[in-house]
């Protein structure tokens, strides 16, 4: 008899197991580099000891407290070659880029970070490619953001899905760790009767198989709020921006105590608002170089502060900027006056560079 699992067995088995780890341990579990705790480190993937983990909410996967986020800006920096227009930057077919991927997912590994996130359909057809092989090594976050609830088209369930379908295909992927449908930055774009198609929509590639472990990112913090309060089943992930500026309103009103209450995995996006933290352009051979890196791992060491805060997913451009944030993992956690001075010089800085299309990041100042 073959002993293969089907997807749909895989991931019932993985999900039993994740929430019978999630019922036994506490919402904020954290397993810190060294394992001082001495705690059981059989169950996490891709364990190393000189990486922390953190509890994903509910879902009870212990995932690394830096994570590979998808995007990649200024990787021609990085590799050269032509830019394209548009946020991407770069065409995925090129050999060079598709080492560079490879390369970093790699040393992604080797640091022990065990997920990765992608939003668009060029980054879902680059980590799979990266990560053929070694699926057991990261979990895969999923979202192919143009056939999604972003725009009209595709608000109904029955797109939700052949999107899904179409996407995992192309990609070569049987399943997904965690799909996350974007749901917009203004509460207003949505009706209810829409999200609760999307609702829908996550229901069933859970309980097909399609995605182990279901949630929603957003830019919008009341409506996302009441989503998690709402659809408590459903959301058990959420993405949102958290730079080294967020700040944590403790009382009933926040989104923290929400996330605390509902035991919610958090993942944050932006955490160098979009490189508007930085002074150089990312090349090794930038004369703020060492600075961006000290910046970065500051940064880093500022977010994991909060302990809801799973993890935040920084994209990474080189081996030595997986390196970069591995290290801040390791260095000591609360900031000094000095450096908190730094920092909030830094973030100030890059307040004032955001971009236009940027703004919204000044929103997330209170969480």
């Amino acid at each position: 008899m073959s002993t293969r699992l089907t997807r749909r067995q895989f991931v019932r088995r993985g999900t039993a197991v994740a929430a019978s780890l999630a019922a036994a341990l506490p919402a904020t579990q954290t397993v810190h580099a060294g394992n001082p705790e001495g705690a059981d480190t059989s169950k996490i993937l891709n364990y190393n000891p000189d990486m922390e983990y953190r509890r994903c909410g509910r879902t009870g996967l212990m995932v690394s407290a830096v994570v590979l986020g998808g995007h990649w800006k200024r990787i021609d920096r990085v590799i050269g070659g032509e830019k394209v227009p548009g946020w991407m930057t770069m065409k995925i077919g090129r050999p060079e880029f598709q080492k560079n991927r490879y390369d970093v997912v790699t040393r992604c590994i080797e640091r022990g970070m065990n997920y990765v996130d992608a939003c668009c359909r060029e980054e879902i057809l680059a980590y799979a490619r990266a990560l053929k092989g070694r699926r057991d090594k990261m979990y895969f976050g999923y979202s192919w953001h143009i056939w999604e609830s972003r725009f009209p088209e595709w608000r109904s369930a029955r797109k939700l899905k052949q999107g899904l379908d179409a996407g995992m295909r192309e990609a070569g992927l049987d399943y997904v760790d965690l799909w996350r449908i974007s749901l917009l930055t203004e509460s207003s774009r949505h009706t209810e009767a829409e999200i609760e198609e999307a609702m829908a929509a996550l229901d069933w590639a859970k309980t097909t198989g399609r995605a182990r472990f279901i949630g929603i990112s957003s830019h919008d913090r009341p409506h996302l709020k009441k989503l998690i309060e709402t659809y408590t089943d459903q959301i058990e992930v959420i993405l949102t921006p958290y730079t080294a500026k967020t700040k944590v309103v403790t009382d009933e009103t926040g989104l923290w105590a929400t996330v605390q209450k509902y035991d919610v995995g958090w993942f944050g996006i932006k955490p160098f608002a979009s490189n508007s933290l930085f002074k150089g352009d990312s090349s090794p051979d930038s004369p703020h170089f060492e600075e961006d890196n000290r910046i970065a791992r500051l940064a880093i060491r500022c977010i994991l502060c909060n302990p809801a805060i799973t993890a935040p997913m920084p994209g990474l451009i080189s081996v030595q900027q997986v390196d970069n944030v591995a290290l801040a993992v390791k260095e000591r956690r609360v900031l000094d006056l000095e450096e908190q001075a730094e920092l909030d010089r830094v973030m100030e800085r890059a307040w004032a560079n955001l971009p236009p299309h940027y703004q919204w990041l000044k929103d997330w100042e209170y969480v």
